[in-house]
């Protein structure tokens, strides 16, 4: 049983033929109907798409003005590319430790964090669960520091009543095959101000304002029909899926509320966690990695998302460490673990991995 898959259907397989028949394969139509109707799911003004996460990071981030003497401000935990992409920028990121309720960044610890240096905060909606932009927004409006939102786990999540995506001046997604959507790969800029979709949509296509006529220097980020095809069939599902992951979560709640030895995700009222990862919290050291093999040996998959938080990663030796940065970042490193959880599994799979992970802890007592 894998701990993540996407879920492929005919009516996705027959958008892509559909794309790959007209021979009209480059972005064009399809692409632009995409844009437009994730645009309108979100709420924002416009969506503009690139060739995957870490290119909508990098270009939202060049879009924000961000550049050479900037410091951006980063959690600690969370994928590579929420920091890197502020090195490749040209900017310092400056990580800071996280609330271990949701994993997701410590408002606190953002305060300390910001100089006056500091261009943009990046708030990651890790594991599909929003963190707190009541707090960070103030934070970041105080101190005019623009919010980058990092949803790449978390499309269709809602932080009171508002869809995620929206709630900074710029929000970067991921449509990598364990997403919520998928176009294979792919990723996308959501924003309300026209000045950065502009710059978003001028910088991945080789910076140029008209053919052949080239204003900046860019890059090739873009991506095809054929992809936005499988996009915009998938985003029709997008809030089915989604309440495919939450209903299967509660099962895994119900079952496993009563394993004093793990603690489970937290959904923080006003929020609604779209469960891109189901990540439970194993207690005794060296039991996760354990339990892990356990469930390896018995045919279930796991993940460990994140084995080695940022500021102990070489290629970020440049970044900066917070005050107070980073003990919930490191403990969460040595005891998270990721339960197979994904719109293709049935309730029964979700029981039968309750069940083992029971029998795991009945067994070290």
């Amino acid at each position: 049983m894998k701990v993540s898959s996407p879920l492929i259907t005919e009516s996705d397989i027959e958008a892509v033929v559909s794309v790959l028949r007209s021979g009209m394969l480059a972005f064009g139509r399809v692409g632009e109907e995409f844009e437009k109707q994730l645009a309108s799911y979100l709420g924002v003004k416009h969506v503009a798409t690139v060739s995957n996460g870490t290119a909508a990071l990098y270009l939202s981030l060049k879009a924000l003005g961000v550049g050479q003497g900037d410091e951006v401000v980063v959690p600690d935990f969370t994928f590579f590319a929420t920091a890197s992409t502020a090195l490749l920028a040209g900017a310092i990121p400056v990580l800071v430790d996280i609330e271990l309720e949701t994993y997701t960044l410590d408002p606190d610890q953002l305060r300390e964090a910001i100089s006056g240096t500091t261009k943009a905060v990046v708030p990651v909606h890790l594991y599909g669960h929003p963190a707190d932009m009541d707090q960070i927004t103030e934070i970041a409006s105080e101190r005019q520091v623009h919010i980058l939102e990092d949803c790449a786990q978390a499309l269709g999540a809602e932080f009171k009543g508002r869809k995620v995506g929206g709630l900074g001046h710029a929000a970067a997604f991921s449509f990598y095959p364990t997403k919520s959507i998928t176009t294979g790969e792919g990723g996308a800029v959501a924003t309300d101000s026209d000045r950065v979709a502009e710059q978003v949509r001028l910088l991945r296509n080789h910076g140029q304002k008209s053919r052949y006529y080239h204003v900046e220097l860019g890059w090739n980020m873009r991506i095809t029909d054929v992809q936005a095809a499988l996009g915009l069939s998938q985003l029709k599902r997008l809030d089915e899926m989604n309440e495919k992951r939450r209903k299967l979560a509660r099962v895994y709640v119900e079952e496993l509320a009563s394993v004093p030895q793990i603690k489970l995700p937290t959904e923080k009222p006003g929020v609604k966690h779209v469960y891109n990862l189901f990540t439970v919290w194993v207690e005794r050291d060296g039991a996760r990695d354990r339990l892990a093999q356990y469930l390896r040996d018995r045919g279930i998959e796991t993940a460990i998302h994140y084995p080695i938080p940022l500021h102990k990663q070489p290629a970020l030796a440049r970044a900066r460490k917070a005050p107070g940065c980073c003990p919930n970042s490191d403990a969460a490193s040595r005891h998270v673990l990721s339960l197979p959880l994904h719109p293709g599994l049935s309730e029964s799979d979700i029981v039968t991995v309750a069940k083992l992970v029971k029998s795991f802890f009945a067994e070290q007592l």
